[in-house]
């Protein structure tokens, strides 16, 4: 008879995995699409005069990253490919966290970002968008003619 090592925490470990999943799935539910399998992690900052989003997406080329705006969303989609492995032999995967395959999000924006100088770029696996805010219009006094 063999003999098993019981792992009390891993089990514990295993759950908590779990339920981090199943809310992080329900909490990004509103920007998600039908047919994403999975979500990048996005930072969202607002500053006086814009917006910042940092996307976490390690292993994708940020030139292969859809970016549009219109009618006030903002939309990213791609895809993170499975890795390639050299070996001949298949590997046995033991835990997989990373998301894979087709990502998409949308974020909505106020009226006040200026959407022709929305600039993004790519570095160290981030994707970091810049989208600057309109110059608000100053009030003005008006002259009454006699």
């Amino acid at each position: 008879m063999a003999l098993i090592p019981y792992e009390s925490w891993n089990t514990v470990s295993r759950l908590q995995d779990e339920l981090n999943r199943v809310f992080n799935t329900f909490a990004a539910s509103d920007t998600s699409g039908v047919n994403a399998e999975w979500l990048p992690a996005t930072d969202i900052l607002e500053y006086g005069d814009r917006f910042e989003l940092y996307v976490d997406l390690p292993g994708v080329d940020p030139k292969a990253v859809e970016i549009t705006l219109g009618n006030g969303v903002l939309t990213l989609s791609g895809e993170r490919t499975r890795l390639v492995h050299e070996e001949k032999e298949e590997p046995q995967v033991r835990r997989s966290e990373r998301g894979r395959g087709r990502f998409y999000r949308h974020f909505i924006l106020p009226d006040t970002v200026d959407k022709e100088h929305v600039v993004a770029r790519g570095h160290d696996g981030v994707l970091e968008i810049r989208i600057p805010k309109q110059a608000k219009a100053q009030p003005r006094r008006i002259k009454v003619a006699a």
